[in-house]
């Protein structure tokens, strides 16, 4: 039998189906009653799926990024599509075919990279050019870059999004810094470039995506801020003179460019290229995220569901 992926699944089917936990939590009701909350995934998307009736030792046998095999029905509750469970069983990793599970060449990192070092050889001043070329002939920098998604949820959230978002913005930044010639094209494109490098410490995207401890403690905008002062402190012993006033206003990007204190930015932006920066990423991201709720819903309905993280319902165009 042909597997059924999630992007198949309609309201009211019987589904019996192998998916890869992407998350899951033990939850009470409203009457204390104990419940198992997954998030199934394979290539096509995810679906929560709700098992009832269930207990810490239930729990225990479904962790992140194993595999279960899940009997029951798909619903519609408040317009979003989720699965009741009446049975569900662990299956070994070594019996799935990762081909039905592997978001397989959504982004073409190959030709992304050849890019950002094309943008990156456009840079005029030193300071800029040499911090970013040093970034770049990172290893570690080039092996996280080229699988780490941009978010787990919010935007871009896949493997080498990261990557996609980054090189969306160092090509909008391009564009915008024509187009104002007030703003310094070098500091556009290399905060596009180191905006969110944090993120490389701040998530585990080895297997099943989550946060780590520095993650959780510091989170990426000062993660990112450190990664930048380590570069700069290696490229001063090498002997390199460093404009240390372009170096801050690099940080000050990084540090501002969720745009608002209560949306983690440690500082809100205040030059007009951290200005400029916040808005080009926040559109990136809203766009991004936009785009994944119309593609997601399998709905007749020209809107797709409410989406509580943008806040509001998404029309589809025809």
């Amino acid at each position: 039998m042909p597997k059924l992926f999630v992007n198949e699944i309609q309201p009211q089917m019987q589904v019996d189906e192998t998916f890869r936990i992407a998350d899951r939590q033990l939850r009470a009701n409203r009457q204390g009653n104990l419940y198992l909350l997954m998030q199934l995934q394979d290539r096509s998307g995810v679906i929560s799926g709700m098992r009832w009736n269930a207990d810490e030792k239930l729990a225990e046998r479904f962790t992140k990024g194993s595999y279960v095999r899940v009997q029951g029905a798909s619903q519609l509750h408040n317009g979003v599509l989720q699965l009741i469970i009446n049975q569900c069983v662990a299956v070994e990793e070594s019996s799935i075919d990762p081909a039905d599970f592997d978001s397989g060449n959504r982004v073409d990192v190959d030709q992304l990279w050849t890019r950002m070092s094309e943008l990156i050889e456009s840079i005029s001043n030193e300071t800029i050019k040499a911090i970013a070329r040093a970034f770049y002939q990172d290893p570690q920098i080039e092996q996280g870059m080229r699988i780490a998604p941009a978010g787990i949820k919010t935007h871009h959230a896949y493997p080498g999004g990261l990557l996609e978002h980054v090189i969306s913005l160092m090509e909008l930044a391009d564009r915008v810094s024509s187009h104002y010639a007030v703003l310094d094209r070098d500091i556009m494109l290399c905060g596009a470039m180191l905006h969110d490098i944090g993120k490389l410490e701040e998530l585990l995207f080895d297997g099943e995506l989550s946060y780590s401890d520095a993650g959780q403690l510091l989170g990426h905008l000062v993660q990112g801020v450190q990664m930048l002062d380590a570069k700069v402190a290696e490229l001063t012993k090498q002997g390199l003179s460093m404009d240390m006033p372009i170096v801050l206003r690099l940080q000050h990007v990084i540090v501002s460019h969720h745009g608002y204190l209560e949306h983690g930015s440690p500082k809100v932006p205040m030059t007009l290229e951290a200005i400029a920066f916040h808005y080009l990423d926040e559109m990136d991201a809203k766009l991004n995220a936009a785009l994944a709720m119309i593609q997601s819903d399998r709905t007749r309905d020209p809107w797709t569901t409410y989406n509580p993280t943008l806040g509001r319902k998404i029309f589809k165009p025809t």
